[in-house]
């Protein structure tokens, strides 16, 4: 009997409703696993349909061919190493999760996911039926045995297989990103070695798909878990993994050891992937955004050359009166530093021209948020023209503070097609942009060096729709609204566990009734990556009219 077995790990990025082009990366994947002359190849799960599909994969037709080309891809890989690749399989009226195993173009296996995550963004109950725990299946001189995602977060699926003669446990994985999140799988897939003293490869998908970021960093785990391979994370790599049979069992030999990221570069290259991927997918090549001179558009300017290049990236200044001229220069400054196009279009004589339009209807009224907003939307309808002249993908700006409280303007500067910072508050915005200024990866398309002006981090922000405005006018500062949502939303506190910890409760009750007040507005928002576990939409999902208030 061998005492050898070579796995080629697939951490690879596919795209939801793409089955020929899946396919084809999977065959490219296969075929540099047969020139290493590996035993078989490991992509992610459900990667010949992309992750998550969500409705999609309730379509009759669709899942129909998706079996179609899961079964064609397989059968016509007969002359090399034996492949697991995930996809949907329907039968007798029931839905499955699967990964399915083909060698020497037969099929061997067809794995059947057990536990169906529900909670946060999943809604696999509500797709799939809960397969039974299957068992393990051989490939060479191995007997492997697939958790799918999932189930290996819990003992009953891997102790199953341990018991019934699995010898490593390979996982298939879409697992999506949040901060930490890497820390947090590892921490399951140690439970899972130690309890059944097998080695593990944890095989995760790669990648942006709409608001979801799938970060990679597919790893190999020792009895012990001892960690001996770890691929990079948020990239495409194929990886070669040899095992070898000894007294004990299977044993990983040591491979690539990539460095893991911490939280701050995490988040930069989570936003960063997901407006590539998000452009890639949709089929843009080019985007444009409103350029205040303000931090948020400065960091969306800074994720967005950093993802498709400055030559591809059109920075609009819209300036009236009320804009300052310290502003001006900022844009300015930033865009030369990026190396990106700043264009100009002033906004007076359009807000002049709807003034004058809705005159005879507001005489007698005194100018409020009203003349602001219309301000605000404007600069919507310009960048709006432009995109759809140019083809070029609005990008909105608005920071998670701003999107909790309703401190934008509907149809105006929430206004575009994605949101890079839509899961970032704005303290953290600040120190992102500290971040950036001083890292430089690799993977970033823009400049070296210090791209964000300092003045553009240090000066109080403000939307400068009237004289001398600030946003600490109308919203507590942020270090105090910062904390005061994250108690709201990362914590679900009541308004009396947040006035115990000393914040004044006329501002808690402020906040939490903007919170509430502003539910119709985030329903209507551009996506964004999601880099916390309670992002807007994915993981908190509210009524729009909500009369429950909290009473300390």
């Amino acid at each position: 009997m061998s005492d050898r077995f070579r796995l080629t790990i697939g951490q690879l990025n596919p795209t939801v409703g793409d089955l020929p082009g899946n396919a084809a990366r999977a065959r490219e994947a296969w075929e540099q696993a047969r020139q290493a002359g590996s035993d078989m190849l490991a992509l992610p799960e459900m990667f010949i349909t992309g992750y998550q599909t969500q409705d999609l994969v309730l379509k009759p037709a669709f899942t129909a061919q998706a079996i179609r080309a899961i079964t064609e891809l397989g059968q016509s890989l007969s002359d090399g190493p034996a492949i697991g690749i995930g996809g949907p399989w329907a039968e007798k009226g029931r839905l499955y999760n699967a990964w399915w195993v083909f060698r020497g173009g037969a099929l061997v296996a067809r794995v059947l996911k057990h536990h169906l995550p529900y909670k946060q963004l999943f809604d696999e109950l509500r797709l799939f039926d809960s397969g039974p725990i299957s068992g393990p299946y051989a490939v060479g001189a191995a007997r492997i045995g697939s958790p799918i995602c999932e189930d290996s977060w819990y003992p009953d699926v891997a102790e199953t297989l341990a018991e019934t003669g699995a010898e490593i446990l390979v996982v298939p994985n879409g697992s999506p990103y949040h901060r930490d999140k890497l820390d947090l799988r590892m921490g399951h897939m140690v439970g899972r070695v130690v309890e059944t003293g097998l080695p593990l490869v944890y095989v995760n998908m790669v990648g942006g798909q709409d608001d979801q970021i799938y970060d990679g960093a597919s790893f190999v785990l020792n009895p012990g878990g001892h960690k001996v391979v770890q691929l990079p994370a948020f990239e495409e790599a194929v990886v070669h993994v040899d095992f070898t049979r000894q007294a004990e069992g299977w044993r990983a030999g040591p491979g690539p050891m990539a460095p893991q990221p911490d939280a701050w570069e995490q988040d930069y290259h989570a936003m960063m992937l997901g407006l590539r991927d998000y452009l890639r997918k949709s089929g843009f090549r080019r985007v444009l955004l409103g350029m205040s001179g303000g931090i948020d558009s400065a960091l969306v300017a800074t994720i967005a050359c950093d993802a498709i290049g400055p030559e591809n990236v059109r920075c609009v200044m819209l300036p009236s009166e009320y804009t300052s001229q310290t502003s001006l220069e900022d844009a300015a400054d930033c865009a030369k530093r990026l190396g990106a196009r700043l264009d100009t279009v002033r906004i007076d004589g359009a807000r002049d021209a709807v003034g004058g339009a809705l005159a005879h209807l507001m005489e007698g009224t005194s100018p409020d948020i009203t003349e602001e907003n219309i301000q605000s939307r404007l600069r919507g309808v310009m960048l709006m023209a432009l995109s759809n002249k140019f083809n070029e993908m609005l990008l909105t700006t608005g920071n998670k503070s701003e999107i909790a409280v309703g401190y934008a303007t509907i149809y105006g500067d929430m206004a575009g097609g994605y949101n890079p910072i839509k899961d970032l508050y704005k303290t953290r915005v600040f120190q992102t942009c500290r971040w950036r200024n001083t890292n430089h990866r690799p993977w970033m398309l823009g400049p070296k060096g210090e791209v964000i002006p300092p003045r553009i981090i240090s000066k109080p922000p403000s939307a400068e729709l009237r004289p001398d405005q600030r946003d600490e006018d109308s919203l507590p500062p942020y270090e105090v609204l910062d904390a005061i949502l994250d108690g709201l939303v990362e914590g679900d506190l009541s308004l009396a566990e947040l006035i115990a910890q000393g914040f004044d409760p006329d501002t808690v009750r402020k906040v939490e009734a903007l919170l509430y007040h502003s539910e119709w507005k985030r329903y209507q928002a551009a996506p964004g990556p999601r880099i916390s576990t309670r992002a807007f939409w994915l993981d908190r999902r509210y009524p729009l009219v909500n009369r429950w208030r909290d009473r300390p």
